[in-house]
């Protein structure tokens, strides 16, 4: 084993210890680990991390379930619109994105350019969910009607199915804010989404994808032990720092990840 692939190892056990640590946004960090450490094509590290975030989500709502704060029929009936969006979005979508995007004056955007560029945008929008103060205000919940969900269903699911990342960040503030469940339930709750949504999604990559499956389910492995232990951990540090602070380096890695992006073109 060469020293990158143990770092990528490592890191895969860590961002499991982040997710059991913090509950959720740990998984953002696949897709670099897997395009800047371990050198993977982009389509490549989006399609595995689908496979990592899935696999360790399904023991995430294992644990949530134990302790009574998975709500799998809303779960269930919200997951429906985004794993359509995210088993066609891998399938048809992303295959077809051309290989040059555009080109202005001379300055090609790839369509690995163009992926983890978007990725880096939604990482910013992750990153400023965790920072900011969450208010405990008490809200009046309307029950929307079922088209509205499902469409917000899919948009959700297309973006989660471009950059491989589970996308808790965005389901857990629809499901308080649309199904009307608390905060505790949703975060358990949209593991169920995520895990849905990010094995379908792989399985719509796997026609194209020439998987290494030793690397991939040890790495996945190796992420559910970190999971595990992030959650023992979880009993003697407080998260809402360790969440902030989190928060400040995943925009670093953005704005790291849009520089990079943007200077070796």
């Amino acid at each position: 084993m060469s020293v990158i692939d143990f770092l990528g190892f490592l890191g895969a056990f860590i961002i499991g210890t982040v997710l059991g640590l913090i509950g959720g946004g740990g998984s953002i960090l696949t897709v670099p680990l897997l395009v800047y450490l371990l050198g993977y094509n982009p389509v490549v590290a989006t399609a595995y991390s689908l496979f990592v975030v899935g696999t360790s989500s399904i023991f995430g709502v294992y644990k949530k379930h134990k302790k009574k704060l998975v709500d799998f029929k809303t779960g269930l009936a919200f997951s429906f619109p985004s794993f359509l969006a995210v088993y066609f979005t891998r399938r048809y979508l992303v295959p077809n994105i051309p290989e040059e995007v555009f080109n202005l004056n001379g300055y090609i955007i790839t369509k690995e350019i163009a992926i983890m560029v978007f990725f880096a945008i939604v990482m910013l929008a992750a990153s400023t969910s965790m920072i900011k103060e969450k208010k405990n205000t008490t809200q009046t919940f309307i029950k929307q009607v079922y088209y509205k969900t499902f469409i917000q269903g899919l948009v959700i699911g297309v973006i989660t199915g471009l950059i491989g990342a589970g996308g808790g960040f965005l389901y857990v503030p629809a499901l308080v804010l649309w199904a009307g469940l608390s905060m505790k339930n949703a975060v358990g709750t949209s593991l169920v989404i995520i895990a849905i949504n990010s094995i379908i999604g792989f399985l719509g990559d796997l026609h194209a994808l020439n998987t290494d499956w030793v690397f991939l389910l040890t790495f996945s492995g190796l992420t559910i032990l970190g999971v595990f232990l992030g959650d023992y951990l979880s009993k003697y540090i407080s998260n809402k720092k360790l969440k902030k602070g989190f928060g400040w380096f995943i925009m670093v890695m953005a704005i790291y990840i849009m520089i990079k992006e943007f200077t070796q073109g």
